[in-house]
């Protein structure tokens, strides 16, 4: 009884298993189902450059002055200078690789969607951008003292309009620049005290201040003006709370335009030499970031040390600031350390953005292709409809051939498929996106035949075992025991050769064997725990009384 009980729970989590994936990789199939709809669809399988189009790049890769040792180290900070332009470029899923073309050595580039291969071109080419800023001075703040007057004049002007009986919830829509509550009018709802800045509070809990006037004088506050309505109170003591109403006009500070708070110095990546990994106190402390500038930038450099004593230095790529140091004393070696709690990781991050001022090697485009998305679906359309003619001409044989075992399997090969599909949306939320090309599909086909292989080994060992006399149970027990070996070495044989490609392949044979692996290892679990659950499931004492239903009576009696 409790065997029975086992084999129904395990036969549950092959439904549910089946249920997931048949969402996931079908999801019209919940479409009813609104909200599930919605959160499935957004899960698309990632597809290569040959099935949604793009372009396809190469640089050669100049390394005649950099040193034999040194060629590695180059070529891969090359490609992390290329692969973190493409990323900013927003393309989505790109792909960047080294490769060989007899001696010498290329950067392969693939965009994904991408139609502008002369916007592309020069996306690739062009020089990261690295710049050293020093604060502004107070000629920045004045300008927004003098912006600031004008936005307290048009708070006082607003202030005086809703004083004269103008419509208060009409004005926050037009002038309030909270966008929490404009659309409402101002609205904000009942608040206790301490929900909002000190200002704020000490009006709307005055006492005095009274339910539908307007406060006669502006609370200011750090984040601007506020022309506040005092709508309903409800509650005593700590429980008492206010609904009010207000108009925020938001006080512009120099922290919110930081193109106007750090101000070019003329120091940038090209004056940059090198930057390295040191440490405080020879190999002992915390780690830091030694930098090392060319004659121009050593000077450029003592003079801005000179003027920024004590005060911060923003150092930016492509305008995103990765370190503000402060500067300690005037420097005039053309040596710099950027200290901080640095782990290792931080500071050998921040050396390598550093060092991605620009390429280490020239490159020089040799190949380039444009590729059709329309020819790519057409491709995509014709390799899924081979597969199902495949994979329907697979159903039909099993099921004839093997009769209800080939309907299990045909089930199974069912959910193997969706299950196949599930992984590949689900990738693109990991680190280890799968990338579905052409030869990719060609892979996944193959393992189709793969999965069917090792049922048929099952399949046929069962029968043997039928035909020494043995009864249904004993029979795909034995069946399932000595179809294994062969199983595991017909699957191993292939990932050893799947790993083979992996390794030594490029582009698209990568693809075909990584989808090919996958599919293998997925098979191997249907045959072995899906396929023998929903078999042992199934199989029972009535299966004495229609032997039929597993073999023909001419296989019996052979």
């Amino acid at each position: 009884m409790r065997q029975h009980i086992k084999k129904r729970f395990h036969f549950a989590g092959v439904l549910l298993l089946g249920l997931i994936c048949a969402i996931i990789a079908y999801p019209q199939a919940v479409k009813s189902i609104s909200p599930l709809f919605r959160v499935v669809e957004k899960m698309k399988i990632n597809e290569g450059l040959d099935l949604q189009g793009g372009i396809h790049l190469e640089y050669k890769a100049d390394m005649s002055q950099v040193p034999s040792e040194k060629v590695d180290a180059a070529l891969s900070a090359a490609e992390a200078v290329i692969e973190r332009r493409v990323n900013a470029f927003g393309v989505g899923e790109p792909l960047v690789q080294l490769s060989r073309s007899g001696t010498e050595r290329r950067i392969i580039v693939e965009l994904p969607g991408i139609k502008d291969i002369e916007q592309a071109k020069k996306m690739i080419k062009e020089t990261p951008f690295l710049e050293f800023r020093e604060p502004a001075g107070p000629e920045a703040e004045k300008q927004f003292d003098v912006l600031n007057q004008e936005t307290k004049r048009e708070a006082e002007a607003i202030l005086e309009l809703a004083k004269k009986g103008e419509d208060f919830a009409a004005l926050a829509k037009e002038w309030s620049e909270d966008p929490g509550s404009k659309d409402r009018g101002g609205d904000l709802d009942f608040a206790k005290k301490g929900t909002f800045v000190p200002e704020f509070d000490t009006v709307i809990f005055d006492p005095n201040f009274k339910s539908g006037e307007v406060s006669p004088n502006l609370v200011e506050s750090q984040f601007g003006w506020h022309i506040i309505k005092k709508i309903e109170e409800r509650g005593e003591g700590n429980n008492r709370e206010v609904r009010s109403a207000h108009i925020l006009f938001t006080k512009r500070t120099l922290d919110q335009y930081p193109d106007l708070k750090w101000v070019v110095t003329g120091l940038t990546g090209k004056n940059l030499k090198s930057a390295t990994v040191d440490y405080q106190s020879q190999g002992v402390g915390s780690p830091q970031v030694a930098l090392q500038f060319d004659s121009e930038g050593t000077k450029l450099f003592a003079e801005i040390t000179k003027r920024n004593l004590g005060k911060p230095v923003a150092i930016l790529l492509d305008k995103e600031i990765i370190s503000q140091p402060t500067v300690q004393n005037e420097i005039v070696g053309g040596q710099a350390v950027i200290t901080g709690n640095f782990t290792m990781q931080q500071a050998n991050d921040l050396v390598k953005r550093l060092n991605e001022g620009a390429l280490p090697v020239p490159i020089t485009l040799v190949s380039q292709q444009s590729v059709d998305a329309s020819l790519g679906q057409s491709a995509l359309q014709k390799s899924l409809f081979a597969g199902l003619v495949g994979l329907g001409a697979v159903a039909v044989f099993m099921i004839l051939y093997y009769r209800l075992l080939g309907v299990v399997a045909v089930v199974a090969l069912l959910l193997y498929t969706a299950m196949l599909l599930t992984i590949f949306k689900l990738s693109v939320f990991t680190p280890f996106a799968i990338t579905v090309t052409l030869p990719g599909i060609a892979g996944f086909i193959l393992s189709i035949g793969i999965a069917v292989d090792a049922n048929v080994l099952i399949f046929e060992r069962t029968r043997e075992e039928l035909s020494y006399g043995k009864t249904v149970i004993k029979s795909l027990v034995e069946g399932f025991r000595r179809a294994w070996p062969s199983i595991r070495d017909g699957h191993v044989s292939t990932l050893i050769t799947t790993v083979i490609l992996m390794a030594f392949g490029t582009g698209f044979v990568k693809g075909f064997a990584v989808i090919l692996a996958l599919g293998v290892l997925l098979s191997l679990f249907t045959a072995v725990v899906l396929v023998r659950v929903s078999v042992m499931f199934v199989a029972g004492d009535w299966m004495e009384r229609h032997p039929k239903l597993l073999v023909s009576p001419k296989k019996l009696l052979e």
